[in-house]
């Protein structure tokens, strides 16, 4: 059923579909619209046979969903930010107990400086913690990815992380087709878990493993991630069959298939880089984009394929290791090593920073044009000014100016450049 809904409520119905046992819940924004509208749906009765735990913080979120799940419960929560740093240990736990939690991850920077607008930099700061994570581009996606990532979750009992930008679809309101209660039931069915604790057969789990096993533990671990990249696609498929549309699988080629330049974005921005592409096509430029959904287990074999014939390959991603580079951008290289293509950087929207058609048109031009340089990390639309300045300051032994007054001090040197 088509409905003019926001993010969030489409999002929390889609859970509320999945018929999930328990829900550990605490607020931070930008997902607490998730969460609060799920306590409605539990208190109401919408959603039935369901616990619905206030928690003390994201640690005892995680740290429930990992009891709840390690009894045989469909469990559920949501995160963002300092909220999903807060529970990673606990992350670690879930992965490494092979339990199949889903969990929302609103997209939102990390402080400090504090900054509640939206970027990558959270999840991607979990990206090794064993969790599958799934990227949506739209409100739509995030609806049927929640879906589907049950179903995935509990074929291999494994946890998945989805994955949606904060504010910019959280609280966004847009036309979402919301699925019936049959047609979810049909697609997910009842949850019967791979392994439970039973109190009439008392067993421990998470035990200490010792030198002798646990290089062991982590390759099955590993295993059943890379199961993902045949699992993920083949849910995907049976999606389309049961609800009459395309979304989640791996990858989200866009007018790639004679295209010289592929620019690789994950999340909302894939949008806007898509009209990009259309507008430069009409021109006659040889372009295309490639969405990736599925992070992690990262799809080398479909990644390289996808990118197989093109010359210049743009990464925008709206995170970055500080000291090192792009994150996505590194795994783009391990996808085409050997291949004949130039890997470009570009780290975009930090802490919710517009990513505009014109600023994305002005990069790629640059980069067409031979002006950017594929060796370095770039950064669209840097204040140059801003920078150079507080660097100054910081040479003088000041304090940050008014407008850079949480800027780090150690900034290093920052080289001239349309882009850095």
């Amino acid at each position: 059923m088509l409905r003019q809904v926001e993010g969030s409520q489409a999002v929390a119905r889609a859970v509320t579909l999945c018929r999930p046992q328990v829900i550990a819940a605490y607020p931070i924004s930008p997902q607490t619209h998730i969460v609060e509208s799920l306590s409605d749906r539990v208190r109401t009765g919408e959603l039935l046979g369901c616990e619905y735990l206030m928690v003390e913080s994201e640690f005892g979120a995680m740290s429930a969903c990992i009891g709840a799940a390690g009894a045989g419960a469909r469990t559920y929560t949501a995160t963002s930010s300092q909220g999903l740093l807060f529970m990673a240990e606990a992350l670690f736990n879930a992965s490494g107990l092979g339990l199949p939690i889903v969990m929302t991850v609103a997209n939102r920077a990390i402080g400090a400086p504090i900054n509640i607008w939206n970027d990558h930099s959270d999840a991607m700061a979990m990206r090794d913690s064993g969790w599958i994570q799934l990227y949506a581009d739209s409100n739509q996606e995030a609806v049927d990815l929640h879906l589907q990532a049950y179903r995935l979750a509990e074929s291999l009992s494994v946890p998945v992380m989805v994955c949606m930008d904060g504010f910019v679809l959280t609280h966004a309101f847009e036309e979402v087709d919301l699925p019936d209660q049959e047609q979810v039931d049909a697609f997910l069915p009842r949850f019967v878990p791979q392994q439970a604790l039973d109190p009439e057969d008392p067993v421990t789990i998470g035990a200490m493993v010792g030198p002798e096993a646990f290089a062991e533990v982590k390759y099955l671990m590993h295993v059943k991630q890379m199961a993902a990249l045949d699992e993920v696609p083949a849910i995907a498929d049976d999606f389309r069959t049961a609800f009459g549309r395309s979304s989640g699988g791996l990858l989200k080629p866009y007018r790639v298939d004679d295209a010289e330049t592929v620019v690789v974005a994950l999340g909302s921005v894939l949008g806007t880089i898509e009209e990009v592409v259309d507008t430069m096509r009409e021109e006659g430029h040889r372009i295309g984009a490639l969405g990736i959904t599925c992070f992690r287990p990262w799809p080398v074999a479909e990644v390289r394929a996808a990118l197989a014939g093109a010359r210049r390959v743009v990464v925008v991603e709206k995170a970055f290791a500080v000291g090192a580079g792009g994150i996505v951008g590194q795994n783009v290289r391990d996808a085409t090593r050997s291949l004949p293509v130039e890997v470009y950087d570009v780290v975009a929207g930090l802490g919710g920073r517009p990513i505009t058609r014109a600023s994305l048109r002005g990069l790629l031009d640059d980069v067409l044009a031979g002006r950017v340089d594929a060796g370095r990390l770039h950064f669209l639309d840097l204040d140059h000014e801003l920078v150079q300045r507080e660097l100054e300051r910081a040479r003088h032994g000041e304090r940050p100016g008014p407008h850079a007054e949480n800027m780090l001090r150690a900034l290093g040197t920052v080289a001239s450049g349309a882009y850095e």
